[in-house]
């Protein structure tokens, strides 16, 4: 270790390198650009000025990769993007697009893509729905619909504060597959209970499971969860307070997000993670699924 001028000298110790941070055996005298941790050349990354440690480019603080090593990955798996809010961003335009469309179309587009079991619309002089007519894409299309602008304003301010940091802790495949699984198990459940008059819009049961995967996602990694905790409960108390809000929706995507982040953070390394993050997505939707099917059964 370093010391002052003047100091007892330690022959043993006078020239002592640092110590790796990841193995303690190793002297080294390199250290991160990033954290400034010491790292030994096994753990090493090469990037564009200097040297990174595995941390900071796992979780997206670094970009580089050595030739001929294995891309970095994320905490679930996935690869580390050099924009870790690409999706969140596409997915908050898709919602924007929508509402756009929606202004300027009229209310013609809002009764063709909101999720309704069976009823008859004044608007369209028919009898529309999933159950009435087989319209199962209103199932997914009334995720990204909203009518007010307080509404996509607030979905879209938690996906932004979600997603993020979300989509760059499970990679951008894995964290699509959260929003419209949850987003899909939002409308299933609300299908169930509130089919087939009351009709229900708005991206709230995706947003809500990133708030169920939120929650698991921190818990793995042993942070505070006090804050988010707090931001849900706020939500959830609004959610049953507040008149003309669609809870079938929150509750059915809070459990599937937190179903699903469960799946991909526990998953086990190596060969089983992909299968066991693939098989729990694909429990999740087919739950959800079987749940559409059991309610449009009941209907007809």
């Amino acid at each position: 270790m370093d010391q002052e001028p003047g100091g007892p000298q330690n022959p043993q110790g006078a020239h002592e390198l640092p110590r790796c941070y990841r193995h303690a055996e190793r002297e080294t005298g390199i250290r991160c650009t990033r954290c400034e941790r010491p790292i030994c050349t096994e753990c090493m990354i090469s990037a564009s000025v200097g040297f990174q440690c595995p941390e900071c480019v796992r979780t997206g603080s670094g970009t580089g990769h050595a030739p001929g090593a294995s891309m970095p990955r994320t905490l679930a798996g996935g690869a580390v993007a050099s924009d870790p809010r690409l999706v969140t961003k596409v997915l908050v335009g898709l919602n924007a697009a929508v509402f756009l469309l929606t202004l300027i179309l009229g209310d013609q587009l809002v009764h063709r893509l909101t999720l309704i079991g069976g009823a008859y619309d004044p608007q369209l002089r028919d009898v529309v729905g999933v159950a009435a007519d087989g319209e199962w894409y209103r199932l997914v299309t009334s995720v990204f619909l909203h009518q007010e602008i307080w509404h996509i304003f607030f979905n879209m301010l938690l996906l932004w504060w979600l997603g993020g940091p979300l989509e760059q802790a499970l990679g951008r495949v894995r964290f699509l597959a959260l929003y419209l699984v949850s987003g899909f198990a939002g409308s299933a459940l609300t299908y169930l209970i509130a089919a087939p008059q009351q009709g229900s819009l708005g991206a709230s049961g995706a947003v809500y499971g990133l708030f169920g995967a939120t929650v698991v996602l921190m818990r793995r990694m042993r942070q505070d969860l006090r804050p988010v905790v707090v931001l849900l409960a706020i939500n959830l108390v609004i959610t049953f307070v507040a008149p003309g809000i669609a809870w079938e929706a929150h509750v059915g995507g809070l459990v599937a997000g937190a179903a699903i982040a469960y799946g991909m953070v526990h998953a086990p390394s190596g060969r089983k993670r992909v299968p066991v993050q693939f098989a729990t997505c694909a429990l999740v939707f087919l739950v959800a699924i079987g749940v559409v099917v059991g309610r449009t059964m009941a209907l007809t």
